[in-house]
């Protein structure tokens, strides 16, 4: 399903999503992922979805959220992959306009150096890059990206970009306990981000199943010494390590929403039971889907989430 929601965000209330991007191609495999290891590397931009296609389901799925009273704050491509991989981006993005919605793209800002994806993403009212690490031996271990790419291009690009667009720009500098969390490293990122200045950098940590199982969030004291240091760099910082919440829009189709929104934003538990709760249905739905490998139950840090599974 292309697109999906909405669901609650923690920057951008209510977002309807926008999933232009088959699992999972990605110019990154990052550690912490949520949607698991990149299957398909790719730096290459290439169609994958109709451009008219996208805009036909973005529209149909605004239609029945506003028939079921449910607010649409943003209209966010945020897809299996990165969604600057997608040759169509701006095509997308100006398709949707006359929704009258603010567009917002998270991208892991990898491609930011090339001049047509930089010109994609002016169109867009927010964009939220992926700052997580700036020295090299760093960004290969968290973000492990593609082997053509390097890095001073990359943070480059990124610096082009803030100069450029006249939209919100944000990033997310997402801290993995024993990589990235360390003192010098997170120095080095907010030294950066002191020249990039965005509106807001959230510094984030990983609250739902990641691809790599070792992966924990740092200790509180770690999380609390980032964000001095950010602080302190002159950078406006925010943290963003709580719980979104439960308020998953349902649409109509009960099976067809879970699948969609599990497929790029895992559900707690909790969160499924009131999902489930809103849309009439009962914990049966989630057992057969289940024992049909469309949903997965995986547990972190105590939580158990609800994944779309193989054969979703």
């Amino acid at each position: 399903m292309i697109a999906f929601g909405p669901i609650p965000s923690r920057r951008l209330g209510h977002s309807l999503g926008v999933n232009h991007i088959p699992p999972k191609v990605c110019t990154y495999s990052c550690i912490y992922c949520q949607v698991g290891r990149t299957s398909a590397f790719r730096v290459q931009r290439r169609a994958f979805y109709d451009p008219a296609r996208v805009a036909e389901a973005v529209r149909e799925r605004v239609a029945q959220a506003r028939a079921s009273g449910e607010a649409v704050d943003f209209i966010g491509f945020v897809p299996d992959g990165e969604p600057t991989l997608d040759i169509n981006l701006g095509q997308e993005i100006a398709s949707l306009r006359p929704l009258g919605i603010p567009i917002a793209v998270i991208t892991n800002g990898s491609l930011l150096w090339r001049e047509e994806v930089r010109a994609d993403l002016m169109q867009a009212d927010w964009v939220s890059v992926k700052v997580d690490a700036v020295r090299e031996p760093v960004w290969r271990r968290v973000n492990r990206p593609h082997g053509r790419l390097r890095l001073p291009t990359i943070l480059e690009g990124i610096l082009r970009f803030s100069a450029e667009f006249r939209g919100r720009l944000v990033t997310e500098t997402m801290l993995v306990a024993g990589v990235n969390d360390g003192e010098v490293e997170v120095e080095a990122v907010a030294e950066f981000l002191a020249r990039l200045r965005p509106s807001t950098a959230y510094i984030s940590i990983p609250t739902r199943p990641p691809a790599e199982g070792w992966v924990c969030p740092p200790l509180d004291e770690a999380i609390t010494r980032a964000y001095a240091i950010f602080r302190d760099a002159g950078v406006q910082v925010e943290l963003l390590t709580g719980y979104e919440g439960d308020a998953f829009a349902f649409t109509g189709d009960v099976e067809a929403d879970l699948i969609a929104i599990t497929a790029v934003h895992p559900m707690r538990e909790e969160a499924m039971a009131a999902f489930l709760a809103r849309a009439g249905a009962d914990w049966g739905l989630v057992q057969r889907l289940i024992a049909k490998g469309r949903l997965v139950e995986a547990e972190y840090r105590g939580h158990k989430f609800y994944l779309r599974g193989r054969s979703g």
